[in-house]
């Protein structure tokens, strides 16, 4: 669904955000990607999301590169970023719809869809209200409605369960998981390894640009916990290791 392919980044001043990153997200697969603030984790991201340009490396969505054939890629993609800027002076439902507009949903699409989503994140009776008044925690939850209401098969996330209640955390992992039984996958950065443990199928640590550790979570933690082998491979020398 998701591969990277020596992508790497630089920014202007010469700080190399992202450097060589090889990765492969697959179908099915529940993919958490860790490590420390600016070891380019959400520059990563937001290059495969389609937001941030990039020259070195590739990028392909269900086959298809995020350069050459963005609007592709976009169709059956959803991004989250950690702190989703949305239009304040809307309402929620006057959001939704206009998400449901770009992605061309029908309007018995849009009105199960913005129903069954908006239910279980327990908004759906302040839609009317503008997004101005909602707290964190309901901005996150609108969020999310509108990421899955064109129903994707990838969704990218830069830690998603920041500001949510245990109820919503709870609903929304039930809903990760339907795209991946769907044959969808989902690409998410966490700073709460012991959620990435407990949720994710694979694990890729990131450390200065550098993809450190990948594979099974199982085999990434190996005999210890995710916190310890992630401030064991954080210790160690630049290199890569295959999980």
């Amino acid at each position: 669904m998701l591969e990277f392919r020596n992508f790497s980044k630089t920014y202007k001043g010469g700080k190399r955000a992202v450097d060589n990153l090889s990765l492969r997200i697959e179908a099915g697969d529940v993919y958490g990607f860790i490590g420390h603030n600016g070891a380019g984790k959400t520059t990563s991201l937001r290059a495969a999301a389609g937001l941030l340009d990039f020259t070195e490396g590739e990028i392909l969505i269900d086959g298809k590169s995020v350069k050459t054939d963005p609007m592709a890629c976009k169709r059956v993609t959803a991004y989250v970023p950690d702190n989703p800027d949305l239009y304040e002076y809307l309402s929620g439902m006057q959001y939704l719809r206009f998400i449901a507009d770009v992605f061309r949903l029908d309007n018995i699409q849009r009105r199960e869809r913005i129903e069954r989503y908006a239910t279980a994140f327990e908004i759906d009776q302040n839609l009317g209200d503008a997004i101005a008044s909602y707290s964190h925690g309901m901005k996150q939850k609108l969020a999310l409605t509108a990421a899955l209401i064109h129903q994707p098969r990838l969704l990218i996330l830069d830690e998603p369960f920041v500001g949510l209640d245990p109820i919503a955390v709870h609903t929304f992992k039930g809903f990760m998981q339907e795209i991946c039984d769907q044959g969808g996958a989902v690409f998410f950065s966490t700073h709460v390894l012991d959620v990435a443990e407990k949720l994710c199928d694979k694990i890729a640590m990131i450390r200065q640009g550098k993809l450190i550790a990948n594979g099974p979570t199982a085999s990434v933690r190996g005999d210890s916990s995710l916190e310890s082998a992630f401030l064991e491979l954080e210790n160690q020398k630049d290199g890569a290791q295959e999980a």
